[in-house]
């Protein structure tokens, strides 16, 4: 095997850092706020469809993503070993990192499409509502043939982003979400000629978005210069078990983190679900916009994790502490501003969800206000976990990172969350306090393994 000797340190300034962090950081944020607007734009349609077409649709996003995380999570390991390996200046190892990453993704598509067939009876079984479970397996009939083109778009996104390539990430997105806007808007309500199709519609802009983002990226990746050096396409049929138990090995904690994380908010959707349909409808609308605004530190945070693996690959010890100092403090700044946005602004954001003649707004206003005061509390604590989780990510580390994710979000999140909505009576707010207390935890436990990542002999 060869050695590959890391180059000699060239440590940049601070400032040179946030530049830096700002370049690559601002068009991921923009991709991960367009790839949020796909979710935005069928929550609010759905919205307009009626409460309980948008109940099931949360039902139904939720289910889906749980299966979507496990490629996210492959994809994110993807990152820090090719710019690990770009930091050695090892071509080779680049091109087999993104091949095996691609089957890895190919393979978990295949597999999850088949739960996801089965989304009603998984929905019935969890406590849900048989109408709402029936509109939802409607959906997910049709939406889950997203999965295989999904899942190849995230890999070569992933790819683009540990070469640094955000521009075209941020544009490839941006069209995804338009045409999902349009075909939403004419496949759901008639619109422009088209059938009206309700949910089902949803699903079908879905799946179309989904095929026509992954010709997109393939198109790009083929006919960047840059891009199609790395001929990561070339004898893509080969396998390589060495860097597939790579991938496996950083993807798979990756995955179960990301999975424990969303798997909490997931669960807080059923249970604030079994507490009624408008509560589950408020909460859909909150966890939008909460979700909405943590695009911009989680587009940071995937700045971390491709500034700290080079830096890593490198050896440079100084440059890991500043690419990821600069990550935190960038990060932090928005989340204070989203925040206070979420503290004196709540109602207008709701009504941008509800249709005037919604039976239901008050109350769903009402509710989802309680909601984004509770999101406005975990701002700072969401983005800290989060930007921490990508450093180590960019070192390397994911094995234990999962494990303090893992208690957090479950034994101190849902845990306290169970406590607060139902013995102590506090219902849907009672969830999402929970919420605040596990995100606290993990940032905390994240930041402090960071600050230790040399006394652990992580770099």
């Amino acid at each position: 095997m060869t050695v590959h000797s890391p180059p000699v340190p060239a440590t940049k300034t601070f400032a040179e850092h946030m530049r830096a962090t700002l370049v690559l950081g601002i068009p991921l944020v923009g991709a991960q706020v367009a790839q949020m607007l796909i979710g935005v734009t069928d929550t609010v349609m759905l919205g307009w469809l009626g409460t309980r077409e948008l109940a099931a649709g949360t039902l139904a996003a939720q289910t889906f993503f749980i299966f979507l995380i496990f490629g996210l999570g492959f994809s994110a390991a993807m990152v820090p070993l090719i710019a690990n390996a770009l930091g050695r200046e090892d071509p080779r190892s680049v091109r087999r990192a993104a091949r095996m990453g691609l089957w890895a993704l190919m393979a978990l598509a295949l597999i999850f499409m088949v739960p996801l067939w089965f989304t009603g009876s998984i929905l019935t079984a969890l406590g849900q509502g048989q109408e709402l479970a029936d509109i939802a397996q409607r959906y997910m009939r049709i939406a889950q043939w997203s999965m295989i083109p999904a899942f190849f778009s995230i890999g070569l996104r992933s790819f683009l982003t540990s070469l640094e390539k955000a521009n075209g990430v941020l544009v490839i997105t941006l069209l995804t979400a338009i045409l999902n806007g349009m075909l939403n808007y004419a496949l759901i309500f008639g619109n422009w000629g088209a059938p009206a199709l309700g949910i089902e519609g949803a699903a079908i802009a879905t799946v179309t978005a989904n095929l026509l983002s992954a010709i997109f990226v393939y198109a790009y990746v083929i006919y960047d210069e840059d891009s199609r050096s790395h001929e990561i396409f070339t004898r893509l049929w080969r396998p390589d078990w060495v860097a597939l138990r790579n991938i496996s090995r950083m993807g798979i904690p990756i995955s179960l983190m990301i999975l424990a994380e969303a798997g909490m908010f997931s669960a807080a959707s059923l249970m604030i679900g079994l507490i009624g349909t408008v509560p589950l409808a408020a909460h859909g609308i909150a966890l939008q916009l909460a979700s909405l605004t943590f695009m911009v530190p989680l587009g940071l945070a995937n700045a971390a994790s491709v500034r700290v693996g080079t830096a890593a690959g490198r050896n440079d010890k100084i440059a890991v502490e500043r690419a990821s100092l600069a990550v935190v403090i960038l990060g932090l700044g928005f989340a204070t501003i989203a925040a206070l946005v979420f503290l004196f602004f709540p109602e207008p954001l709701i009504a941008l969800f509800l249709d005037d003649g919604n039976t239901d707004r008050k109350a769903l206003i009402d509710i989802a206000v309680s909601l984004l005061l509770m999101a406005a509390a975990f701002q700072i604590f969401d983005t800290l976990q989060v930007c921490y989780a990508s450093s180590l990510r960019g070192l390397q580390d994911t094995t234990v990172p999962m494990i303090i994710g893992t208690f957090s979000y479950w034994v101190a999140g849902m845990g306290s969350a169970y406590i607060l909505a139902f013995p102590l009576g506090f219902g849907s707010a009672g969830i999402w306090g929970g919420l605040v207390i596990g995100l606290m935890v993990a940032s905390v436990a994240l930041t402090h393994r960071f600050m230790q990542r040399e006394k652990l002999g992580l770099i």
